[in-house]
């Protein structure tokens, strides 16, 4: 990892394990840890699909644009983000600037299997067939994600550890 880069951001879809990850790979690293949108609603005190229901995708958007950018400002951290966060073309301009980032990517079917009995996922909540919003998804963001990694790694069907290992060794070199 470049000495230029403090951060290690975690990107991908809903699902992929960026929170988890996040949050162990912090711990190994000795890294405070951030996942924007526990941020977001620490910050607003309303739960995320209460941004989505009072002020839309487009609001909840731009909340994360500006925690992305105060996050970025703290040095030496590990941050997970939510899945559209490289939607916006600010977004990933801040992602691929001093961060390390660390694209998650997964099957389809995993990515169902994780999201299956989450209530707090807006974009799947108002779906009437999951795996088909999780594959549309997938293809409007799939481009960004690769825009902005520095690596990618599949998590599927591979434990935490493993994971984290990846990454030590992508950021050790």
């Amino acid at each position: 990892m470049p000495d230029k880069v403090t951060n290690i951001v975690l990107v991908g879809p809903m699902g992929s394990g960026k929170t988890s990850v996040g949050r162990r790979l912090a711990c190994v690293l000795k890294r405070d840890f951030f996942d924007s949108d526990f941020e977001i609603v620490a910050r607003t005190g309303v739960a995320i699909d209460h941004i989505f229901d009072v002020e839309g995708e487009e609001g909840f958007r731009n909340r994360e644009t500006s925690m992305l950018a105060d996050l970025c400002e703290i040095s030496n951290i590990v941050i997970a983000t939510g899945g559209g966060i490289v939607i916006k073309p600010e977004n990933r301009e801040l992602l691929k600037h001093n961060s390390f980032v660390v694209y998650l990517s997964s099957s389809v079917e995993q990515l169902v299997n994780r999201t299956a009995r989450s209530k707090s996922r807006p974009l799947l909540e108002r779906s009437t067939n999951r795996e088909q919003t999780i594959k549309d998804i997938l293809k409007a963001r799939e481009s960004f994600y690769q825009e902005v990694a520095d690596i990618v790694i599949d998590t599927t069907g591979k434990k935490l550890y493993a994971i984290i290992n990846e990454i030590t060794k992508s950021i050790s070199k």
